[in-house]
């Protein structure tokens, strides 16, 4: 199915440890949606993983990943189940697909016996406001909802923003790859706008790689279970 993800977002080296042990360790954790004539419109992921009595991560998205697969690895009884991604069509974005697909990943976190579903949730909408996160992710519009899109969707589904995972993924890459990942020049040293990056990305030339360090918000939902 394609997706709009931006082609930097494709190489955090966790990422492979997931979607490389999907089909063996995760499949009855991926939802996939059809429309009516069979065509795939949307699927999500989701991954349990072992949280203890710890609180959430900081480093989310890859710690609930390489987390999931060592538990899985060494046989442990997963008790927390995190959403690792939710993807919609392009052409079918906007239509509520989202809404239908984190509903069902809930459903699914209820069915395997998780009593609450967390997210560490990507703000699309943070691409394009250049201020910290841990501000952004709490600012809310006059009816009370976030002011971000994607975050207003989890809490009108009654999910609870609980705090920022500064860290939640991480990008590292030689000048070269970042390069020809986004089509900028990186020649100087510093800080890097690109575009879909929820910050910038540092570039060091001296030693000939960047790296990007993107946060997420962590937000937990009740499944219902």
């Amino acid at each position: 199915m394609p997706n709009s993800w931006p082609e930097f977002m494709r190489h955090d080296p966790i990422g492979g440890l997931f979607y490389g042990n999907v089909e063996t360790r995760f499949a009855a954790f991926v939802l996939v949606a059809q429309d009516d004539a069979g065509e795939v419109v949307g699927c999500a992921y989701s991954v349990p993983f072992v949280l203890g009595d710890g609180a959430l991560p900081d480093n989310g998205w890859d710690f609930v990943i390489r987390n999931g697969l060592l538990a899985s690895l060494d046989g442990q009884e997963p008790d927390a189940i995190s959403a690792v991604e939710i993807a919609v069509r392009p052409d079918r974005q906007g239509t509520g697909v989202s809404q239908q697909m984190l509903a069902a990943m809930r459903e699914n976190a209820a069915r395997r016996g998780f009593a609450e579903l967390v997210a560490p949730v990507r703000p699309n909408g943070k691409a394009d406001v250049h201020e910290p996160m841990s501000s952004y992710a709490f600012r809310v519009r006059e009816d009370g909802l976030p002011v971000d899109p994607w975050l207003r969707v989890h809490v009108r589904a009654g999910g609870r923003i609980v705090k920022v995972a500064p860290r939640s993924m991480v990008v590292p890459g030689t000048l070269e790859e970042w390069r020809e990942w986004t089509g900028l020049p990186f020649d100087e040293t510093g800080s890097v706008l690109v575009p879909h990056a929820l910050i910038p990305v540092h570039c060091d030339l001296e030693h000939g790689v960047a790296a990007y360090v993107e946060p997420n918000v962590w937000v937990v939902h009740r499944t219902g279970r």
